[in-house]
């Protein structure tokens, strides 16, 4: 428990403008690896703040606050020093709206020629929809995401979490550290649109007569309990399927023999698998599919998760203590833009919520050494970010209006253009 936390990123500096869900969740993965991130909000505060609370906690971790009107005279002054001593700058505006607060990444070069700013917004900074207002359903749907069941039997659903958003603001962080493993100023242009059409089209093709039901295997599903309870079934493999035959002789029928045959008759394995779900407890059937080396888990709630031994084994959550008001204007008294310490920690501006740490450092691989804290592993982070951010020159161009978006299959994928020097 009191082994030294994993921090690569100590003494990075990074500016965080952006607001909502993007960017904060990519600075939040710097804050979790060590780097020092200044959220900059307006006077009234980041509007997620109100919109998903809990989010906005857990998303703004290990970070400091500073409250700032950009659209006054004085606060550029301070943002000029900020910048001067950072090492990274997010922001998450429409395309044109950085310039005109002046935070834009012409500006913040002549400041620090060495600095990495990366612009997150919905269609990208440049294409006829660069302006086109929107949110994470929006880019999910356009994209393809949308477009294919994740059930065997049920239509087309949306994720209770912000795919594009979440998956945006990591391909965000990837790109940055990218950018700071090369050690040269960069500018990073971050579409949430592209993001969410790199995942779908590596998940469903290009192909626009796919097969709606490739991706999805009957015997790989959730399913309800006697009590109510929702359990899932991941059975791929044939040594998988036999188990659970060995569990529920019912299933012992030819139609279901092979996993061709599974699939060629999806719905009447789907509909008799609900059934014999349906009549024992959860607890019964843990029991049973644990004894007989089927994979299974219960769908639980993060707060559920949380208390599992594993995860506590592995101390994948661990909490502190908030860092208060007072001690927040004590960390940052040798900091450049002293004016924003009459906000930072103020309570209408989240007294606490800057706790080092509420949910910490607890989706990252970590080097596997005997004084180093195990937490949870994440896989193939590199290749996904290969769809979502690339270096660009600013151009404007009209947008089309509306934010309604067609649930489209993918037709056709950019993939991460090359870097554009400047």
């Amino acid at each position: 428990m009191g082994a030294e936390p994993w921090l690569p990123l100590r003494g990075v500096r990074v500016v965080d403008f952006s607001m909502f869900v993007p960017g904060p969740f990519a600075t939040a993965i710097f804050a979790d690896l060590g780097a020092e991130v200044i959220k900059v909000e307006p006077p009234r505060g980041d509007p997620g703040r109100s919109y998903v609370p809990v989010q906005f906690n857990t998303e703004n971790r290990n970070k400091r606050s500073l409250a700032l009107d950009l659209k006054s005279s004085p606060s550029q002054d301070v943002v000029e020093k900020l910048v001067k001593k950072a090492d990274i700058v997010i922001e998450g505006f429409r395309p044109g709206v950085a310039k005109r607060l002046g935070i834009d990444y012409e500006k913040f070069n002549t400041y620090n020629p060495k600095i990495i700013y990366c612009s997150i917004s919905g269609y990208g900074q440049t294409g006829p929809w660069r302006e086109r207002p929107g949110h994470d359903v929006n880019y999910v749907a356009a994209a393809g995401g949308l477009a294919f069941p994740g059930q065997w039997l049920r239509p087309p659903a949306r994720s209770s979490y912000p795919v594009a958003d979440m998956g945006g603001g990591a391909f965000a962080a990837i790109a940055v550290l990218a950018a700071l493993h090369e050690g040269k100023s960069a500018y990073l242009d971050l579409s949430l649109f592209e993001a969410a059409f790199f995942m779908a089209a590596m998940r469903h093709s290009l192909d626009a007569n796919v097969d709606p039901r490739a991706h999805l295997f009957p015997v790989n599903d959730v399913f309800e309990t006697a009590d109510g309870k929702r359990l899932t079934l991941g059975i791929l493999e044939e040594h998988f399927w036999q188990n659970l035959v060995g569990i529920v002789p019912e299933l012992a029928d030819e139609r279901f023999a092979t996993d061709q045959k599974r699939r060629m008759n999806g719905d009447a394995l789907s509909a008799r698998l609900a059934g014999v779900m349906r009549s024992r407890s959860a607890e019964d059937w843990i029991r049973l599919l644990e004894e007989n080396d089927v994979p299974f888990d219960l769908c639980l709630k993060p707060g559920e998760a949380a208390q599992l031994e594993h995860l506590q084994q592995r101390q994948a959550v661990e909490r502190a203590h908030p860092i208060r008001s007072a001690e927040t204007r004590r960390a940052l008294a040798g900091d450049p833009g002293r004016a924003w310490l009459q906000r930072c920690g103020d309570r209408r501006y989240g007294e606490g919520w800057t706790s080092r740490s509420r949910l910490s450092r607890s989706a990252f691989a970590r080097p596997l050494r005997s004084s180093a804290r195990a937490s949870a592993t994440t896989t193939g982070s590199s290749a996904t970010a290969k769809g979502a951010s690339r270096r660009t020159s600013t151009r404007r161009s009209r947008a089309t209006a509306g934010s309604a978006s067609p649930c489209p299959k993918p037709t056709a994928v950019r993939g991460w253009a090359s870097p554009r020097r400047r």
